[in-house]
């Protein structure tokens, strides 16, 4: 993926680096459907790459994230994952690569996210940066605000963590459904609600344009391919695959591309000169 890069004149990442695991759900032994194997991805939210990959030892999503964080240069990149990498070792590593963290709070991490919840609660009005959006009958506003960590009733030992964030979320579907959440997040440097709200719709992207894309373009959730390393090794080429077909200027979806590349063997070799 880094000779891809290159291949592309990209240079190391510089901005949101978003880390998320997915289960190849039909990868598994036959027997053990409860256990598929799990690749671990790490997503350039501003190229739209996978910079990446690796599977998790034993289901380990934790030991693989660290492990292919401290193999990549991430200086001055922004960090994300959700509340299973919530913890001291992950706040050090990417305090180690000279990066900052967004990392979700959840139960996991009880005593710092009593004090975020604390600590809004007693703070009253805080400056916050709100966005609305309509689509396809559904309407969402969400909400961010920023607290630092001396207006907490009390601080929590972590890693580094100047600032805790919070995310209110309304929305009305179109059957008249209404919901509402609140999401907090540790933050290495304090952020202006705008950046924060910025980079927490940026972390969706893994979700949205790589797995979102590996399964439905890429088929990934039906492979049975199960033996040895051929699970993972197959997850890799999808993604480089993917990486390949998205960074070709053509303006089409990737299925086109696709399609079009299966039809047209000079399309199908211009992917490739492309990189050069």
């Amino acid at each position: 993926m880094l000779a891809l890069r290159a291949g592309l004149g990209l240079s190391a990442p510089r901005g949101v680096v978003a880390v998320d695991g997915k289960a190849l759900r039909r990868g598994y032994e036959t027997g053990r459907a409860h256990l598929p194997p799990l690749m671990v991805s790490v997503w350039d939210a501003e190229t739209r790459l996978a910079i990446a990959a690796a599977r998790a030892p034993g289901g380990s999503e934790v030991k693989a994230t660290l492990d292919l964080l401290r193999a990549l240069t991430l200086k001055g990149c922004t960090v994300t994952a959700d509340a299973l990498h919530c913890y001291p070792a992950m706040a050090k590593t990417v305090i180690a690569a000279k990066a900052q963290y967004v990392l979700r709070l959840k139960g996991n991490h009880g005593p710092l996210l009593a004090a975020a919840e604390a600590g809004f609660a007693q703070a009253g009005e805080v400056p916050f940066f709100e966005t609305s959006e309509q689509a396809r009958g559904r309407a969402e506003r969400r909400r961010a605000s920023v607290l630092p960590i001396a207006r907490l009733p009390q601080s929590p030992d972590f890693p580094g963590l100047k600032a805790v964030g919070r995310i209110e979320a309304w929305r009305a579907g179109a059957d008249g459904r209404t919901a509402t959440s609140v999401r907090f997040v540790a933050l290495l440097r304090p952020l202006a609600p705008r950046k924060l709200a910025e980079v927490v719709r940026a972390h969706w992207g893994i979700e949205n344009q790589l797995h979102w894309t590996l399964d439905v373009v890429l088929h990934e959730d039906d492979a049975r391919t199960r033996k040895d390393k051929a699970p993972e090794n197959l997850a890799i080429l999808r993604r480089l695959a993917q990486n390949i077909l998205r960074a070709h200027p053509l303006n089409k979806p990737l299925a086109s591309k696709m399609r079009r590349a299966k039809w047209s063997k000079d399309f199908f070799f211009d992917l490739f000169t492309h990189l050069r």
